[in-house]
């Protein structure tokens, strides 16, 4: 089994669950807390350019964990019918995190793409004083095939808009900096950490880092506004917009179906595909290096909390069908009583208010 990366993979803990961190500095805790303060406060061990964000920049830090937080709900999202669901509810995640399987390659791409995400967010909405706006530089946008090369820059359409050719385009409005938020995600979740001979983990961890940032950075699209007179579009300003942060964990996830299994050069110093027959992995790709347990029993040891009691749809073939979220023990019905929001009114102006209503619903759950 591969040694850990503990500087790696404790910055991704506290930043995750920073509330219980003990004499295992990386081991987790309970759920998620997300206070920066107490992120730099447990993470003494950090040095240089990590300690230094911590130190002068705290309002950057809780950036970064409020988007590994976005980045844990969208797992969560994304794995909810699957046997392991990313819970992060226990210190089984943790144990989980120390192997270099399919789940641990997605839970740290999602998790950097969410820092990268959320810190260009913030500096888009004028939340950090260091970052802002897009600066324009002056190169030419992507533009759907068929729009002519005309002096005054034609622009890609925007929303609503034709494709006329003859309109000129330039850089304005306010463009999502996805280099800064790159930038402080990298410097932060890819945590200095030596390699030396055979330390796979850190080749695969920080790769798959990056096929996250990755993942949101390919994918910004332009958005343009039309000016002119009469509802003309003379004159199209665009902008670099994020894609939903759903669409980047759906990709993702494209990712994690078609993960590589990776091994290490002799040297330790390059990943090769394991199989002689397989494609080397590109930038995108996500790697891991062990197979994945069954999950389908709790185990104590692998972070496997089982399926045993999760709740499961009994009609259904594919994967949150109970023959095989249940890996084959069979399923009971049960009938619960729940409460939701029912007749809910807006009232001007802008609250929606709502009764709680209880509902029975049967339920299928795992043996």
């Amino acid at each position: 089994m591969l040694r850990p990366a503990p500087t790696r993979l404790g910055l991704v803990l506290l930043l995750l669950c920073p509330a219980h961190v003990g004499g295992l500095w990386w081991a987790v805790g309970s759920p998620l807390v997300m206070d920066p303060t107490s992120i730099c406060r447990k993470a003494r061990r950090l040095a240089g350019r990590q300690a230094e964000l911590c130190q002068a920049e705290p309002e950057l830090v809780a950036e970064l964990a409020r988007g590994a937080r976005l980045g844990v709900r969208e797992c969560q999202f994304q794995f909810r019918f699957r046997r392991w669901n990313c819970s992060s509810h226990s210190k089984a995640f943790g144990r989980i995190l120390q192997q270099d399987i399919r789940e641990t390659a997605f839970v740290f791409a999602i998790t950097a793409a969410g820092a990268s995400h959320a810190v260009t967010q913030a500096c888009s909405m004028g939340e950090l004083l260091q970052c802002g706006c897009q600066a324009p530089r002056g190169r030419t946008p992507p533009r759907p095939p068929g729009l002519p090369n005309l002096t005054g820059t034609p622009g890609p359409p925007g929303p609503g808009s034709s494709l006329d050719g003859n309109a000129a385009w330039e850089w304005g409005g306010c463009g999502d900096d996805v280099d800064f938020g790159d930038e402080k995600s990298r410097l932060f979740m890819d945590a200095r950490h030596k390699r030396g001979r055979g330390d796979i983990r850190a080749l695969v961890q920080l790769h798959n880092n990056e096929a996250g940032r990755l993942a949101v950075r390919s994918h910004t699209r332009t958005e343009c506004k039309c000016h002119g007179l009469s509802g003309s579009c003379a004159l199209r300003t665009c902008w670099q917009k994020l894609p939903p942060f759903r669409e980047v964990g759906a990709r993702l996830l494209e990712r994690f179906h078609g993960a590589s299994r990776v091994m290490g050069t002799n040297d330790g110093k390059a990943l090769l595909p394991a199989g002689h027959t397989l494609k080397p992995p590109d930038r995108a790709d996500l790697l891991y290096a062990a197979d994945s347990p069954d999950f389908c029993s709790a185990n104590r040891r692998t972070g496997s909390p089982g399926t045993r009691g999760r709740a499961c749809n009994s009609s259904a073939l594919d994967l949150s069908g109970c023959d095989l979220l249940c890996c084959g023990r069979g399923h009971r019905q049960e009938s619960v009583q729940l409460e939701e929001n029912c007749f809910c009114r807006f009232h001007w102006c802008c609250v929606v208010q709502c009764h709680r209503c209880r509902v029975r619903k049967e339920l299928s759950l795992c043996l």
